[in-house]
């Protein structure tokens, strides 16, 4: 377990690497899937048992990504409560924002899996032999009696073999048109996204950064104040003391550094907890103001290019 939450920190120090460390496991993943738990029926079920092969890991994945994203957490968390904000059309394109960049991370693992498994081809001639839709143009190509047909995937004859291999060819042909309009449509993104970003890029590189150890130090810092305070009440509780002070945050505190960033270009903060502080030191004669600094917004509206700099990271 200390070996891989090492590899999950170092992938997620870099979004790309992370990105494709969760392909790469998918794909391993889907290979051993396929060779140890698949075996196509050869009978009237071919078509739905090859389908659920191919996309229900696909869905499993997919909601995954969403729940290991702390960013779906901070964006739902008490999202309720907030019915009349979201109703305002700035409140709500946020939202369908924020929601499309966790959906193009929660993505990853599910199109590898179907990229991988169109490329094995055993899924997709599994379920292409328990349908007549285009077979008997495929039979006519192949020159093959195509009788019995969902039989084939547990066939070794000649002519099963070759119709075989014509839907393994088309099934890799799918595959490989996915995996390219993936890397497409990703560097078009990627490029329009830093086309429009309003800092440099130094700066950007420089805020991951900060964003990675911020998210990594809060958890550190939770866990050892919320030991502080249980010990405290425990040994108040049994040996019957009064309780020495500690200092939390308030509640309209802990909601105000746990909204996702809303940037902006009128202060070079780089995440709500860093707004909070610098805002409250300014506040009275330099001293800490020890209340809520009320963001306008409980969500972002970054330039995508800024997206992946909030910690939408997977926990370990």
């Amino acid at each position: 377990m200390d070996k891989l939450k090492t590899v999950l920190n170092i992938a997620n120090k870099q979004t790309n690497l992370g990105c494709g460390l969760l392909a790469l496991l998918t794909a391993g993943g889907e290979q051993i899937f396929s060779s140890a738990v698949f075996s196509c029926p050869c009978n009237g079920q071919n078509f739905i048992y090859g389908m659920v092969f191919l996309l229900v890991p696909a869905l499993a994945l997919m909601l995954l990504g969403y729940i290991v994203n702390k960013k779906t957490w901070k964006l739902l968390t008490g999202l309720c409560q907030q019915k009349a904000k979201l109703c305002r059309w700035k409140k709500l394109r946020t939202t369908v924002v924020i929601l499309f960049q966790i959906s193009t991370m929660a993505m990853v693992a599910p199109a590898s899996w179907i990229a991988v498994a169109l490329l094995s081809g055993k899924y997709y001639e599994c379920l292409r032999t328990g349908t007549r839709v285009y077979i008997k143009y495929l039979c006519n190509e192949t020159k093959s009696q195509c009788k019995d047909l969902q039989k084939f995937p547990c066939s070794s004859e000649t002519q099963a073999r070759d119709v075989l291999l014509a839907l393994r060819a088309e099934s890799q042909v799918l595959g490989w048109l996915l995996i390219s309009s993936i890397m497409l449509s990703n560097l078009l993104i990627s490029c329009l996204a830093r086309c429009a970003s309003p800092i440099s890029y130094l700066q950007l590189k420089f805020w991951r950064a900060y964003a990675q150890e911020e998210c990594k130090l809060i958890d550190s810092y939770m866990e050892k104040h919320a030991k502080e305070l249980a010990e405290r009440n425990l040994k108040c509780f049994f040996n019957q003391t009064l309780p020495q002070p500690i200092i939390t945050p308030s509640n309209k505190d802990w909601e105000t550094v746990s909204t996702l960033y809303k940037f902006t270009t009128k202060g070079q903060y780089y995440s709500t907890l860093h707004r909070y502080v610098e805002e409250s030191m300014e506040c009275g004669d330099g001293m800490m103001r020890m209340m809520s600094v009320k963001s306008s917004e409980a969500a972002d509206d970054n330039p995508a290019v800024l997206g992946f700099v909030d910690d939408g990271s997977i926990p370990v």
